[in-house]
């Protein structure tokens, strides 16, 4: 009854508001407790990060070699989860040979767009770009492999890899050990850095 008559009334205001001017409505869920009404309002995740308090001038230098490494290798990661996606949409439905010549067709442009950019990486860059791939992807560098280029490829790579101190099958660890890769991604995200 009560919703009833405060609907009645809301309308007649916006019958008699609405000769005059426009007039904007929103409209939102409600709760009864205990006789009073009580909105239902949502609102969107907001996260709160204090202020970086370094113990040291080294603590910081390493911190800001951080972000500029983050910052460099932050478009490849995303622009290959992008990558893949397309990909696996465009592969779905077609024949396993198709499906290779497509993939050495993608993988010949993406060489010769990214190749060199890629080879000036240096050792931390390449590591901090595997563990961005993992954070966009959801999968290791070597389940990628593995996945578009087969089980040998994805081992000889990991074997070669292992040689040179990376490991395609490192997960991405935003609340362990790679904390602060996150926090730097989440800073470019929002566009404070």
């Amino acid at each position: 009854m009560k919703r009833l008559f405060l609907l009645s009334v809301l309308f007649m205001l916006l019958l008699a508001v609405g000769h005059a001017q426009s007039v904007d409505v929103i409209v939102l869920k409600a709760r009864v407790i205990d006789g009073d009404t009580i909105p239902q309002i949502y609102l969107p995740e907001v996260n709160i990060r204090g202020y970086i308090i370094f113990k040291s001038q080294a603590e910081q230098r390493r911190f800001e070699r951080l972000v500029r490494n983050v910052k460099k290798v932050y478009p490849y990661a995303r622009l290959a989860g992008i990558k893949l996606n397309e990909y696996e949409a465009m592969m779905a439905g077609l024949p396993e040979k198709e499906q290779r010549k497509f993939l050495k067709r993608a993988e010949d442009e993406l060489k010769a767009e990214f190749g060199e950019e890629l080879k000036a990486l240096n050792f931390t860059q390449g590591k901090i770009l595997l563990k961005l791939v993992d954070r966009e992807t959801g999968n290791p560098t070597y389940h990628i492999v593995k996945e578009l280029r087969g089980s040998f490829v994805a081992f000889f790579w990991q074997n070669l890899s292992r040689l040179f101190g990376y490991n395609l099958k490192e997960k991405y660890d935003p609340e362990g050990k790679d904390r602060d890769i996150e926090n730097i991604v989440i800073m470019i995200e929002n566009g404070q850095i």
